[in-house]
């Protein structure tokens, strides 16, 4: 029944109206008639007759693949799914609520797998192909498509989507989630406003973006805000805010836009703040320049543990940098650069949690001195219904906060002593 499936796809594709079916896109009955309507044809062509059952799901099936998605339109399509992965024609999984769970579509073939793999970098300008087995790319949706084919791929190609969310999660979001209490919240709306600089740490899939956006809704309206990124998530409110977004290279190789031009050149374009969608190379050494420089309030987000890794996995990125500074420097711009650590986790039961927010407070000697200011630890027993269990903790600010004094500059010190019970100096 593939095989024969495979064939009538095939015909299909060759004698459909391509340019027909451009105007049609839009209007999936009618997109579905005309299909049909090919179907038909290549029946009474051949002599070979499919039962309308079969008849109306090869309609769906080429339609689908048409319109650019295939069998994934309708994962694409559920606002609970914020993952879709493909390992190979039979095996499609989706990340609904943190946790993985397979479906029950399928493609027909590796074939029709990677024609449509090749149809979806096709509408971003890119090709993939065996001499361009790799391509990573953003859909005109915002979702972020990575590709992998033969003969990187051993088991049929692979589809990775990571969706572009409809809506906007705020703190108050988070909060009835469960991620953080409402006393950590409005100590972040305090830091967001007090032009604190804020790196947000964790896994992937930990939240991170999520929290990002989050807390950029309390950037001052009067400020110009930069944000750059590798696939953009970010969507600040503020009237004052310039996109800037890297570009891969094409394909004879030219024409790369990593994201370390992208901050050299955002230095020039008189930013109050710097928002980096994520950190990943040797882009930091410009960042934390961007930090010591007068653009207070800058954020970014990177991947790591704890906020002690966070800071180890900065170290390594301004080494992989051409700046050959010794470790001592490169600690001491990542003290006077970086105010908050926010670390975030996914935790085994699907749920995100903020674990910690910790200060950076100095160096004694040659080591970093970090001083959580919340934390959260789970318990042991966990609900009826399996979640984790668990509770936040406050440790409030200690006399050379750079938090508080940061709060003294922007006459925010009083909201900031309501929030602790008035036990700051």
């Amino acid at each position: 029944m593939t095989s024969t499936l495979l064939y009538f796809r095939e015909q299909v594709l060759k004698n459909i109206d391509l340019e027909r079916i451009d105007e049609l896109k839009n209007q999936r009955e009618s997109l579905l008639r005309e299909v049909n309507d090919a179907i038909q044809r290549v029946m009474n062509n051949t002599g070979q007759y499919l039962s309308s059952r079969v008849c109306n799901c090869l309609s769906e099936l080429i339609a689908d693949e048409i319109t650019g998605y295939g069998p994934l339109r309708e994962l694409m399509e559920d606002e609970s799914i914020s993952d879709i992965l493909v390992n190979g024609p039979d095996r499609i999984f989706v990340e609904r609520a943190g946790k993985l769970e397979l479906v029950d579509k399928r493609f027909i073939s590796n074939e029709q797998l990677i024609d449509i793999a090749r149809r979806l970098v096709a509408r971003v300008g890119r090709r993939v192909d065996d001499s361009q087995p790799l391509v990573d790319a953003r859909m005109p949706d915002g979702s972020r498509l990575n590709v992998v084919i033969a003969p990187v791929a051993l088991d049929g190609a692979s589809i990775s989507i990571r969706k572009f969310g409809s809506g906007q999660r705020t703190l108050a979001n988070l909060i009835e989630y469960g991620s953080m209490n409402e006393m950590m919240a409005n100590f972040l709306v305090i830091a967001s406003r007090c032009r604190v600089n804020i790196i947000v740490s964790g896994g992937t899939g930990s939240g991170k973006t999520t929290l990002l956006n989050a807390m950029s809704h309390y950037i001052d309206e009067g400020e110009r805000v930069l944000t750059l990124e590798d696939a953009a998530e970010l969507r600040l409110q503020q009237p004052h805010v310039v996109r800037l977004e890297t570009r891969m290279a094409g394909a004879e190789n030219q024409g790369q836009v990593t994201m370390r031009h992208l901050v050299v050149n955002a230095l020039r374009m008189r930013p109050d703040r710097i928002i980096i969608g994520e950190c990943r190379g040797e882009e930091a050494f410009e960042m934390l320049q961007a930090m010591n420089t007068g653009h207070d309030g800058s954020m970014s987000t990177l991947h790591a543990n704890s906020p002690r890794d966070a800071l180890a996995r900065l170290e390594s990125m301004v080494m992989m940098s051409s700046a050959a500074l010794p470790l001592a420097a490169i600690r001491r711009n990542i003290v006077s650069a970086i105010h908050i650590v926010v670390q975030v986790s996914r935790l085994p039961d699907g749920s995100r949690k903020v674990i910690n927010i910790t200060e950076v407070m100095g160096m004694e000697g040659d080591n970093i001195i970090l001083q959580d200011i919340f934390s959260y630890s789970a318990q042991a027993e966990r609900s009826e219904t399996g979640a984790i269990q668990g509770s936040f903790t406050s440790y409030g600010l200690l006399q050379r906060s750079t938090v508080y004094q940061q709060a003294i500059v922007h006459d925010m010190q009083e909201p900031l002593k309501q929030l602790f019970g008035n036990k700051l100096p």
